[in-house]
């Protein structure tokens, strides 16, 4: 009985946990058995890996080859072990070195003629290797996405081929041997592409960009309600890119998620904060990850970004309430009957929806058709408990008679509302470690006090505005956000009186 051992690492979410491959090859009847809780991508692997062992040149054993994936109870998907199973089998059956394929890790499917395809979640397997010493290998299509790691220890390899040369000529790691393997070209992981997106290319709407600018700002989450036309999802799309840049860690997360979700990365736009904008037929498997195994869905796509919902009354009602937990918590929780994942999903909701089922309740150029119940019937397709969770409720009317053929004003570059923004992120993160959108109760209490003059006027407001708990804090919130933007070490009344102004579809009508 010969065992021979190897690592590859599984998909579970965002993370990699270490699989420890073991092949023992005994004598018995020729059959392939693959232990460790495998489904059936897994299990067909054996055909693939003896098909790929005979053409790369190489002997599959006619005996009896039992292959553990270790822990036994964590789940093995996908094609991710053909390669650490192959190499297994060859250093069992004694023709590479036993030793050689210990000292490495490797991820990627086999096809019949021994080349390697490529994997999903290569990026989080990456990360997870700065935790040991070992060499990474994975298929040369995965390379650029792994080299994000930047660990020194990811190798690419076009075939089985190129890997077993790799373990004969280097099978006690010397030092400059690369045999068949692909070394990563050194590429500047910090480069920041620039977004072209610019605010000052909306005419008029100054409410909205001052909203707008307030939400990039603090974290909020924003409503747009307006007619047709009125630059709704123009102003939707600027957020994007009025946001500071993303952390090298903020980055590497956000690009995790797209790795475990299959859609690859590209190296001129993965330091770009997501803008996800998925259609009102969404269901909510789409919006929040599901299938078996998950897969994230679109909140988490638009983790550390932007998640835009046009329309927002015609999306299915029960599809909008999935969204609750996760505009509090900043995260989705996947149950299945065999596991349970966690995906991230801190974003910043923005949405537009028109003030009637016609479009044109309020503007006074077009002739609204809506009765009052059914305006009424549209806009309760909102619950309040979602529209408590955004922040700012911002009209946006149309804009007056001559204001697109007219000079706009001179305002203030995007250049300077950008490093005004950054400037007011970098006050809350110094002063309370997060933005203020994200500030529990305890912090408000610290952070958010009022003079008692402002207290009584705000209390008597919600009171008579008929506005929730939740909104009420969610004033104080926004309050704080005005005040760091004025550069105020305190909320003032002025302060006060225009966060008051962003919560308007709460109020009772």
């Amino acid at each position: 009985m010969t065992v021979a051992s190897t690592y590859s690492s599984a998909e579970l979410g965002i993370n990699a946990p270490l699989v420890i491959v073991e092949v023992d090859v005994s004598p018995g009847l020729p059959q392939t058995l693959i232990v460790g809780l495998p489904e059936t991508a897994v299990r067909e692997s054996k055909d693939r890996v003896k098909a790929a062992i005979t053409s790369s040149g190489f002997s599959y054993p006619q005996q009896r080859i039992t292959v553990n994936l270790a822990p036994a109870d964590l789940p093995k998907t996908g094609g991710r072990y053909d390669l650490a199973i192959a190499v297994c089998i060859l250093a069992a059956s004694g023709q590479i070195p036993g030793s050689a394929a210990g000292r490495v890790e490797l991820l990627g499917e086999l096809s019949l003629t021994g080349e390697l395809r490529s994997v999903r979640g290569v990026l989080p397997a990456a990360l997870k290797n700065r935790e040991n010493n070992r060499l990474l290998i994975v298929p040369e299509a995965n390379l650029i996405e792994a080299s994000l790691a930047d660990t020194g220890l990811i190798r690419g390899a076009t075939s089985l081929r190129s890997v077993v040369n790799y373990l004969i000529e280097d099978p006690g790691g010397a030092e400059g041997k690369e045999g068949g393997l692909i070394v990563p070209s050194a590429t500047n992981i910090n480069e920041i592409p620039l977004n072209h997106q610019q605010l000052s290319e909306v005419q008029g709407q100054a409410a909205a960009k001052r909203a707008l600018i307030i939400a990039a700002a603090g974290g909020h989450n924003l409503l747009l309600m307006g007619p047709p036309g009125t630059g709704k999802t123009m102003l939707a799309s600027r957020l994007a890119s009025l946001m500071p840049s993303l952390s090298l860690e903020e980055a590497l997360e956000t690009a995790a998620v797209n790795s475990v979700s299959g859609r690859g990365l590209s190296l001129a736009t993965w330091r770009t904060r997501p803008f996800r904008h998925p259609h009102h037929t969404a269901s909510a498997v789409a919006m929040v990850g599901g299938s078996n195994p998950p897969r994230p869905g679109e909140i988490s796509l638009a983790h550390n970004g932007v998640l835009f919902l046009d329309e927002l009354p015609e999306f299915p009602r029960h599809v909008l309430e999935v969204l609750r937990e996760p505009l509090e918590s900043g995260e989705i929780h996947i149950s299945r009957a065999n596991q349970q994942v966690r995906y991230p999903a801190s974003f910043q909701l923005i949405a537009a929806m028109n003030p009637c089922p016609c479009g044109f309740f309020g503007d006074e150029r077009h002739q609204c058709e809506c009765s009052a119940d059914r305006i009424h019937r549209y806009r309760s397709k909102l619950s309040g408990p979602l529209l408590d969770r955004i922040d700012l409720h911002i009209e946006v009317p149309p804009l007056p008679p001559g204001s697109l053929t007219r000079a706009p004003p001179v305002k203030q570059s995007d250049s300077n509302v950008k490093q005004q923004i950054n400037e007011t992120r970098q006050l809350m993160l110094k002063r309370q470690g997060r933005v203020n959108a994200r500030l529990d109760n305890a912090g408000i209490r610290q952070h958010c006090p009022l003079i008692e003059a402002d207290e009584i006027y705000l209390e008597q407001s919600v009171d008579q505005l008929g506005i929730s708990t939740r909104g009420y804090f969610k004033i104080l919130k926004i309050a704080r956000t005005v005040a760091d933007l004025a550069g105020a070490d305190a909320i003032t009344t002025s302060h006060l009186l225009e966060a008051l102004t962003y919560r308007k579809l709460d109020r009772r009508q």
